[in-house]
């Protein structure tokens, strides 16, 4: 997806230091050394919704700090990981539709931050499941190991 052959073009060609330093801005708690692009991907997915689910746990237990630092976080994934990695000038119109929902995700998120709005949480957790189940589906080896 990154620098890797197998993902040399399309809307992460040639970005691999992008997500590498964006995932390690981000604080996700597992060590990125050594990981493949793919597997970087996977962790900003995890750690986005992880992040989601802390919110969401936060504001039903009315801890106002641990909401923002949670929403902070899960934002910061987004625009510094996964939005900062796509190649929008290569990755044609599929690039395109993941920077606008990430878009629209950053917004969601701010608004729910704002407004303590667990359905909000929980439709930015229901748009990145599917991404994150498809992301994993196309792991690098997968077939190997099927």
């Amino acid at each position: 997806m990154y620098a890797s052959p197998a993902f040399s073009s399309g809307p992460f060609a040639g970005r691999a230091a992008v997500a590498s330093n964006a995932y390690a801005r981000v604080g996700v708690e597992t060590s990125v050394e050594g990981a493949d692009p793919h597997r970087l991907v996977a962790l900003l997915f995890d750690g986005l919704l992880e992040s989601v689910a802390q919110a969401r746990g936060a504001i039903r237990e009315r801890r106002v700090e641990a909401k923002v630092r949670a929403i902070a976080r899960a934002l910061r994934i987004v625009e510094e990981g996964l939005r900062a990695g796509l190649n929008l000038r290569e990755g044609g119109s599929l690039a395109r539709d993941l920077d606008a929902l990430y878009t629209y995700l950053a917004q969601r998120l701010a608004l729910a931050n704002l407004h303590n709005d667990d359905a909000m949480l929980d439709e930015c957790a229901r748009l990145v499941e599917p991404l994150r189940s498809a992301w994993a589906a196309i792991a690098p080896g997968r077939e190997a190991a099927a």
